[in-house]
């Protein structure tokens, strides 16, 4: 399974492993949006730390989850990225819409 879903203090933490492309960032999207749709929780934590390869899916996977909480009131943070994740997201403008830290910061 390419997400593993926990949940603490209110806050769903989907933990995203292996590739995020085009043929795994539907199945990855529709486990995050159940657990979402299901708990509403007040932040969803995308855990990219397991993520080993992403192209412009992991945007949209991102920008979709950021309207999703919006609608319910909250908020997407970003965990872990690697330094090429994190450029991409900073360079997408992802960075000015999710907060993007490591597990040390958190």
């Amino acid at each position: 399974m390419p997400v593993t879903i926990e949940v603490k203090n209110g806050e769903v933490k989907a933990i995203l492993q292996g590739e995020i492309d085009h043929h795994n960032a539907a199945s990855m999207r529709k486990n995050i949006d159940e657990s979402v749709e299901r708990l509403r929780p007040k932040r969803l934590k995308l855990d990219f730390g397991e993520v080993t390869f992403m192209d412009s899916s992991g945007i949209g996977l991102v920008m979709g989850r950021y309207n999703t909480m919006s609608l319910i009131g909250g908020d997407v943070e970003i965990n872990n990225p690697s330094a090429s994740i994190e450029k991409i997201f900073n360079l997408s403008g992802i960075s000015k819409i999710a907060k993007i830290c490591s597990d040390k910061e958190e």
